[in-house]
């Protein structure tokens, strides 16, 4: 009788310390989601409010913009969304795109480029365009070019797409975006980055590497993973990831796909 008393005993004991270490688990994960999140809101409320106040002056500036307001409105829904801190962190990236677009935009109207913006996951890693460049393209013309013009309007942060690089820089036209709506590239992708780029200092890719979405080894080479950024979400947030393109959540170049950067530096 004693012996199955003492066993009674000991099974509550064993049960009351699952159930108190359950509880803590719970009360730490509710913490961590609430800290996440609250550092999300923070870089929201940053972009949110450069986007409500500035006004483009040309096309450079107005596209950056509206780049930085779809971002805003992508970052504000995936931070309702986010269940866990990985999501919320996210939610983040997107902002931190986003606020590559508005320093794109003030640096296009020429005004001071703000204070220092927290470097977007992968960004880095994808190059930056270091001189213009155009090329002859499915019987188009297509430019790049290290500084925005009306010629090149529209602005990349760095990154990569459907698990692909694209430098940083700005461009006649977001070449990226078909990739960025298949998740996918096409055959002539290879073909069309290799006359881009070649040889480009600042792009530590070959059209292999950009095939196999790993750079020529000058630099980090390997394929980003990672949350949120180049493969944070889910894209970025691990392998391409997330929500969109490396750097963010649809429009042109930062959609719904890796969430990295590349490395744009102003």
């Amino acid at each position: 009788m004693e012996a199955l008393i003492l066993i009674a005993v000991i099974v509550l004991i064993v049960v009351g310390v699952v159930v108190i270490a359950q509880q803590r688990s719970g009360t730490n994960a509710a913490r961590n989601l609430d800290d996440a999140k609250a550092d999300a809101r923070q870089a929201i409320e940053r972009l949110g409010g450069q986007v409500f106040m500035l006004i483009g002056d040309g096309p450079a500036s107005k596209q950056a913009l509206a780049d930085a307001g779809e971002r805003y409105t992508a970052a504000g829904s995936q931070i309702e969304q986010a269940n866990s801190p990985a999501q919320a962190r996210l939610a983040k990236q997107t902002a931190i795109e986003g606020l590559y677009y508005i320093r794109a935009a003030r640096i296009a109207m020429n005004l001071d480029p703000g204070p220092a913006i927290p470097e977007l996951e992968g960004r880095q890693r994808a190059g930056k365009v270091t001189e213009d460049r155009k090329v002859e393209f499915e019987g188009r013309q297509v430019e790049a070019s290290p500084n925005p013009s009306d010629r090149t309007p529209n602005y990349y942060p760095g990154g990569r797409v459907a698990g692909r690089p694209v430098p940083a820089g700005w461009y006649s036209e977001p070449w990226w975006r078909p990739a960025l709506v298949a998740g996918a590239w096409g055959v002539g992708s290879m073909f069309l980055f290799s006359a881009m780029f070649s040889g480009m200092a600042g792009v530590p890719y070959d059209a292999q590497g950009f095939e196999s979405g790993i750079g020529d080894g000058s630099d980090m080479g390997a394929i980003d993973g990672g949350a949120g950024g180049d493969d944070l979400s889910g894209g970025a947030p691990g392998g391409d990831g997330g929500f969109g393109g490396d750097g963010g959540f649809g429009g042109d170049g930062g959609g719904l796909g890796d969430f990295g950067g590349g490395g744009f530096d102003f």
